[in-house]
């Protein structure tokens, strides 16, 4: 190059060129994905990389970030891969990843059988159709429908009222649980 341009300069020089400490020197280097060419023990920018440089580095003096630079020239700043894309998926977009992701995991959300609220008056219907049919219930089926430990139910005796229902022992079931015969408290 006759014209006095510099040819190549070596990295180490640009700490001074810019004022700016090695490791801001080389974080402009990666921003800009500039591979600096080795020669020997030393690294060198070519002219061509210089000006993108000091590109940058004037657009930063007046104001501006890397980041608006990049953008402004047009390039995308790279992310890291995710783990699970290290698998040969490395060609597709992880912004499309994402979105294909979301858009399944909503399927299958919508897909799956969703539990209905348990109905919290469930317990009296059954209650009702065994005093209607004269079921006997065991302390485990009646501790389930009143929501009670079996010991509190064991415990309370001969007969007890509860949820307007009068609960009495008549018996015991084949298992050898005790037997309840329910019937309205008010019929």
């Amino acid at each position: 190059m006759s014209n006095g341009e510099i040819d190549r300069l070596p990295v180490n020089q640009l700490t001074e060129r810019y004022n700016l400490v090695r490791s801001a020197v080389y974080n402009r280097l990666e921003a800009l994905k500039i591979k600096p060419e080795r020669i020997g023990n030393r690294a060198y920018v070519n002219a061509k990389q210089l000006r993108f440089l000091d590109e940058l580095h004037q657009f930063i003096q007046s104001g501006g970030t890397t980041a608006e630079f990049l953008e402004m020239k047009g390039i995308a700043k790279e992310e890291p891969e995710p783990p699970e894309m290290s698998s040969g998926l490395s060609t597709v977009q992880p912004d499309i990843i994402k979105l294909v992701t979301m858009i399944a995991s909503e399927l299958v959300s919508k897909l799956q059988p969703s539990s209905p609220e348990p109905d919290p008056l469930a317990y009296f219907e059954a209650l009702e159709q065994a005093a209607r049919n004269g079921w006997l219930l065991s302390t485990a089926e009646l501790a389930y429908l009143l929501d009670l430990p079996p010991l509190t139910i064991r415990q309370s005796g001969d007969r007890f009222c509860e949820a307007g229902f009068v609960f009495t022992h008549a018996g015991f079931r084949a298992d050898g649980d005790l037997a309840w015969r329910v019937s309205k408290l008010y019929n």
